[in-house]
């Protein structure tokens, strides 16, 4: 490893975190929606409450506290329009009984 590259590895370890703030901020607007919010609402939040952030920031910020949205499953459906055609009622449909003569059989 170069000389300058230790020295400047140790020198930025000493720096105060840059995004200490906004990591508690993401933290807890993430655990107050119960973890349904990704990266995109997050980012919105914060920047309605005024915090003007860049969305990639937002996602490496979450990455490195472990935090990913949690994704619903999308209910069934079976419903499918007018697809098809619609079967005829057969039992609606009247009975003839003792119609045929005994001479047709």
């Amino acid at each position: 490893m170069a000389r300058s590259s230790f020295y400047y590895h140790i020198k930025r370890s000493k720096q105060p975190d840059k995004y200490a703030h906004l990591k508690t901020l993401i933290y807890k607007i993430y655990h107050l929606h119960k973890g349904r919010y990704g990266y995109r609402r997050i980012t919105l939040t914060l920047k309605n409450k005024g915090i003007n952030i860049n969305h990639k920031t937002v996602l490496r910020l979450m990455k490195q506290l472990g935090l990913k949205s949690q994704v619903r499953i999308k209910k069934y459906k079976s419903y499918r329009g007018e697809a098809g055609r619609i079967a005829p009622n057969i039992g609606s449909i009247p009975k003839v009984v003792g119609s045929f003569k005994n001479s047709e059989l």
